[in-house]
């Protein structure tokens, strides 16, 4: 069953200012307890953000979830800035929804 939450997956200097405002956060050091965390937190939040350091860690498995509905596994930048990579994977989205990446900057 899934709540009305947001989870936020990522290092603890990243993760912590969410807690602020209500989001459930789970700092994870390490590939294996960011995947293992992102496959149970899977189960019952719509909404996972993970920071983009992990994420592109942890491909294969946030891959996973981009052709379900639930949960949208979002990254985000972390506590030391962007690293481009959610840019890169939502104009890949766009472009697969739309035909055209209409986010790309020329």
């Amino acid at each position: 069953m899934l709540n009305d939450k947001i989870a936020v997956i990522g290092d603890k200097d990243s993760v912590l200012a969410f807690k602020a405002v209500g989001a459930d956060v789970y700092p994870v050091n390490g590939e294996d307890e960011a995947s293992e965390t992102l496959k149970k937190l899977a189960r019952s939040y719509p909404v996972i953000f993970i920071t983009e350091e992990i994420a592109k860690k942890i491909r294969e498995t946030t891959e996973r979830y981009n052709a379900r509905p639930y949960p949208a596994v979002i990254p985000i930048p972390g506590a030391s800035g962007s690293t481009g990579y959610g840019m890169k994977l939502i104009s890949k989205n766009v472009e697969k929804a739309l035909g055209t990446d209409i986010l790309e900057k020329k």
